[in-house]
C-alpha cells in the first residue's frame, strides 16, 4: 500500500487538500489493487474555528490523523516549531510520499525536514518523495514571505505540480529539471467546482441581512494592514465605495486587530452601508463570492476563484503570483492607490467589468491527475 502524508497548516491549504483527499478516495474505491493510505497532518499554524476546523467540516475532509498544535508566532519561531514537532512524526510514519501544498510556513518547514531526514535502515526508502502542489508560481517580490517559501520548497522538491503553463518557464530558469514538473491544473478549482452547488444552499446572506447588490472585501496581507499609513487610505476608499454600493467585509483577525489599534474600526461599524462579519466558513464565503458584483481583495486564491466564477476581482497588490487571472481571467491588478481602486470598482459597478475566460486545465480534475502521477512515480 502506498503511504502518502499530506500537510495542512492554514486556510488555503485545506481547500487544496480537499481535492487530493477526494481523488485518493476515488482511487481506493475504484481499484482492486492495494490502495493508498492517506495520512493528514495539521500543523495548527492557523488555529481559529472559522479559519481551520470549520473547513474540514465544510469540505468533507477527514479529521487530521495528527495535529502538531503549533499555533501562531513569528515566521522564524513558527517555522522552527513546526520542524521540531514534525520530525518525530515523519520518522514514526515513514510515508513513501510527503505532499505539501501552497506557500505557507508549514509548507517550507515540513519540506525542509523531509529533504534532510534519514529513515531507519530497514525502510525501503531513505526519505520520502517530496511533492509540491501549486509549484512555480512567482510574484518576483521577495519581500513577500510566501515568495521565499515558494522558491525554497520548489528547489528541494522531487515532483512539482503546476497550475499555470508559464510556471514551467519560471522553474526552468531556476534550474529545476523539466522531467520533475507536471502541469496538472488547479486543485483549489477542483474544490470550488465540487462545492459550488452546495454553497448555493448557504443562508449567509440572510444571516448578514444582505438584500441588495454588494461588493465583497477581504484584506489580510501585512503590507496592507499592519501600518496606519497604508491601512487608513484603504479604509477611506472603502467608505467612498460604500456610497456607490453596499460592502460586505468579513474581517480577518489580523486586520481587525490593526483596525482597532489604529482607531479605524468604529467608523466602519457606524457606516450603515458596510456590513462587518467574522471570518466565514468555506461554503458561506463561496456563496458571497458567487453573488457579489465585485470582489476587492489582497488574497491569492480569491483571484483564482473569481476567475472561474466570472466575478470581477480588484486585487490590492502591486504584483501577483497568479498572472493568468489577469491575462485570461477577471482579475484587475490595481495596487493600493485609492484613485485607481475607485476607477476600477466604479466601472465594474456600472456593468463594465471583465468577462474573462477559464484558464487551461482548470476543469475540476487536477487532483485525479496528481494521484495518477504519484502512483506511477512511487512504484
Amino acid at each position: 500500500m502506498l503511504r502518502i502524508m499530506s500537510i495542512a497548516g492554514a486556510r488555503p491549504n485545506f481547500m487544496k487538500l480537499a481535492s487530493i483527499v477526494r481523488a485518493v478516495e476515488q482511487h481506493n474505491n475504484a481499484s482492486s489493487e492495494p490502495g493508498i493510505k492517506h495520512i493528514i497532518v495539521h500543523t495548527g499554524q492557523h488555529y481559529d474555528q472559522k479559519m481551520s476546523d470549520s473547513f474540514f467540516i465544510d469540505l468533507g475532509i477527514p479529521n487530521p490523523d495528527i495535529n502538531l498544535e503549533v499555533g501562531s508566532g513569528s515566521h522564524a519561531s513558527q517555522t522552527a516549531e513546526i520542524m521540531k514537532r514534525f520530525e518525530p512524526v515523519l520518522l514514526e510514519e515513514c510515508p513513501d510520499i510527503l505532499l505539501v501544498v501552497g506557500d505557507v510556513n508549514s509548507t517550507i518547514a515540513c519540506t525542509l525536514v523531509a529533504a534532510k531526514i534519514e529513515y531507519p535502515s530497514n525502510h525501503k526508502r531513505r526519505r520520502p518523495i517530496i511533492v509540491h502542489v501549486e509549484a512555480g508560481l512567482r510574484s518576483f517580490d521577495r519581500d513577500m514571505p510566501e515568495e521565499v517559501n515558494r522558491i525554497l520548497a520548489d528547489s528541494i522538491s522531487d515532483l512539482l505540480f503546476t497550475t499555470e503553463e508559464q510556471c514551467l518557464s519560471h522553474l526552468q530558469r531556476e534550474g529545476v529539471a523539466t522531467e520533475k514538473v507536471h502541469f496538472v491544473g488547479n486543485v483549489m478549482i477542483d474544490t470550488l467546482m465540487q462545492h459550488v452547488k452546495k454553497a448555493e444552499l448557504s443562508t449567509i446572506k440572510e444571516k448578514l441581512n444582505i438584500d441588495k447588490p454588494y461588493a465583497l472585501v477581504t484584506l489580510h496581507r501585512p503590507s496592507n494592514v499592519d501600518r496606519l499609513e497604508t491601512l487608513q487610505p484603504l479604509m477611506d476608499c472603502l467608505e467612498q465605495i460604500a456610497k456607490l454600493q453596499q460592502i460586505v467585509f468579513p474581517v480577518h483577525p489580523r486586520t481587525k486587530n490593526s483596525l482597532q489599534n489604529f482607531g479605524l474600526y468604529q467608523s466602519l461599524q457606524n457606516n450603515t452601508n458596510i456590513i462587518l462579519a467574522a471570518p466565514l466558513g468555506y461554503l458561506d464565503f463561496l456563496k458571497l463570492i458567487k453573488d457579489a458584483t465585485v470582489v476587492i481583495t489582497d488574497s491569492g486564491g480569491i483571484q483564482e476563484e473569481t476567475t472561474v466564477l466570472k466575478i470581477p476581482c480588484v486585487t490590492l497588490r502591486e504584483n501577483t503570483e497568479r498572472p493568468v487571472t489577469v491575462d485570461v481571467g477577471t482579475n484587475y491588478l490595481i495596487g493600493t492607490e485609492p484613485a485607481r481602486i475607485m476607477e476600477a470598482v466604479s466601472a465594474i459597478i456600472q456593468g463594465n467589468g471583465k468577462q474573462g475566460d477559464i484558464p487551461p486545465l482548470w476543469d475540476g480534475h487536477a487532483g485525479e491527475r496528481i494521484v495518477q502521477i504519484l502512483l506511477s512515480s512511487a512504484l
